[in-house]
């Protein structure tokens, strides 16, 4: 029996190697859906931002942020199709448990790269809207506090509490 026909245990379950890596790749790109579509509509509205009469009156800081940010969902919305692409163009190649590695880790780069938009909009946003920059990071960091618990502390969490050690 090959090493992909043998059963293997993976969180209770019986299945194969192949098994495992579709059952993780449908996983992947379920999350990818999730914040695939946000992303692309955060980045469309930043994008139409430019061409606005109140773009030409910011002040250079704030056209700054703007550019760091559109950057920045731009790398999010590579990240986030990447593996889309990955599948693509190494689907039939018997290689799928390493496409889910490598689809897995563009998902969580997309990820932290739509907390840095995310951020980054948040601030830009809130610098115009106020007008004020005296409380307006303190706001940023909180929902950044925010995001990163959401995000990170409480999945990491989560995963080191009810992990088993078998």
């Amino acid at each position: 029996m090959g090493a992909d026909a043998s059963k293997d245990r993976d969180n209770g379950r019986s299945e194969t190697r192949m098994e495992r890596a579709d059952r993780r790749w449908q996983e992947v790109i379920q999350e990818i859906r999730v914040v695939q579509t946000g992303v692309q509509i955060l980045l469309g509205f930043l994008l139409t931002v430019v061409f606005t009469p109140h773009f030409q009156g910011l002040e250079q800081t704030d056209k700054t942020i703007y550019i760091v940010t559109v950057v920045l969902g731009s790398l999010a919305t590579g990240a986030l199709i990447g593996p889309v692409a990955l599948h693509r163009i190494v689907a039939g190649r018997q290689i799928k448990p390493r496409a889910v590695i490598w689809a897995a880790r563009l998902t969580l780069t997309g990820i932290v790269l739509l907390l840095a938009t995310l951020t980054s909009a948040l601030l830009l946003v809130l610098r115009v809207a106020t007008g004020d920059d005296s409380y307006v990071p303190w706001i940023v960091a909180g929902v950044l506090a925010w995001y990163l618990l959401c995000w990170f502390v409480l999945p990491l969490w989560v995963r080191t509490r009810y992990t088993s050690g078998e």
